[in-house]
């Protein structure tokens, strides 16, 4: 969980080679499977207010830091946005941001906007945002200026709406705010209709649970809205380390790897995945370590995941940040992102639907 901020292939024999041995009247042996080639991915960052007094791509100048730690520009930048600020009164309903999603494509990266139903100050129980409301046209008038802000933008950018739905610290969830079983998928399926009738469909949807590590959390199976309504799955995750209420230093296998495989083999098999936050503590562990450890599986092993997103962000001391980090962590992360298979911005001219990165 994190603060809302407002954020294979089957390898064949040869066909060949098998009619030779065949010709032969000689057992055939199973051929030796040729090595993946690992994948390509997407790669980026959502941040703070550590080095801006405004978060990026509100303002740009903390992405540009941030690429100089790493060693290369990233190809995803993140950013959250709610629906309302209710500070004042009545509340005021925020615009479609096609300013700072123009920022991000012209710097040749993808934009990755999380978009919450909920008014600021965030609070779990909101009254005025139950999912019943999507779902009976309360703001249809408002998702209507959305949709056509989208299509008028006409650049593809991933929506991540309602994140971290399967837990209990948002207003959308299930569980919380009076709503109920079923309203999830309801409502996304209403705000998704809105966006096809006024032609958004520059939008790829991103529906992204959190890890349930214990089991604990929301069954997933009842909260996918299908396949029509998503584009790519997502997860969020991160090592919160040796602190109070944290299972204690988890590697990235032991985060994501239950989740992970219930939804690339039962959920949703056809969908690339993208993580959408993730991050690691220094508390417990070897943040370095992990780091380097975290970016190889992403190569190697979770091979459905075609892009991730660093979460870097100052959270209840947590200590996310790359840039303020040891030189160690500094070194892995970078170490890690200059291989090539992490793409760089180059996709200023990319077009929807947005697939997985090639090489």
């Amino acid at each position: 969980m994190s603060t809302y901020t407002g954020n294979g292939n089957t390898s064949f024999k040869s066909l060949a080679a098998c009619l030779a041995v065949a010709t032969l009247g000689l057992l055939a042996l199973p051929a030796t499977a040729p090595a993946k080639k690992p994948a390509s991915l997407y790669w980026g960052v959502q941040m703070g207010t550590q080095l801006t007094p405004l978060p990026p791509p509100y303002e740009m100048g903390g992405i540009n830091r941030f690429a100089q730690v790493a060693g290369k520009k990233p190809s995803i930048i993140a950013f959250s946005v709610p629906w309302a600020d209710c500070r004042v009164s009545p509340c005021y309903f925020f615009r479609f941001p096609a300013t700072e999603l123009e920022k991000v494509r012209r710097y040749g990266a993808v934009p990755f906007m999380s978009w919450g139903s909920q008014s600021t100050p965030s609070s779990v129980t909101q009254p005025d945002f139950e999912l019943e409301d999507i779902i009976n046209g309360t703001y249809d008038l408002y998702l209507q200026i959305w949709a056509e802000g989208a299509a008028d933008y006409g650049h593809p950018f991933f929506l991540r709406f309602d994140p971290e739905m399967n837990g209990f610290w948002f207003p959308w969830s299930e569980t919380v705010n009076g709503n109920s079983p079923g309203e999830f998928k309801a409502a996304w399926r209403h705000i998704h209709d809105i966006f096809t009738t006024y032609g958004a469909t520059n939008v790829s949807w991103v529906w992204c649970p959190n890890v349930d590590t214990t089991g604990h959390l929301a069954n997933l199976g009842r909260l996918y809205p299908g396949g029509r309504y998503v584009d790519w799955t997502c997860l969020d995750g991160f090592n919160w380390g040796e602190r109070r209420g944290s299972p204690g230093w988890l590697s990235f296998n032991q985060i994501y790897h239950s989740t992970y495989k219930l939804i690339t083999k039962k959920i949703a098999p056809t969908k690339p995945m993208i993580i959408g936050e993730i991050a690691s503590t220094t508390k417990g562990g070897n943040k370095a370590s992990w780091i380097t450890d975290m970016f190889k599986k992403l190569r190697t092993t979770y091979r459905k995941v075609r892009g991730v997103i660093w979460y870097d962000v100052h959270d209840r001391g947590t200590n996310w940040p790359i840039e303020s980090g040891s030189k160690k962590v500094k070194n892995a992360f970078r170490r890690s992102i200059r291989n090539k298979a992490f793409r760089p911005n180059v996709f200023s001219d990319i077009q929807a639907p947005l697939n997985p990165p090639q090489r």
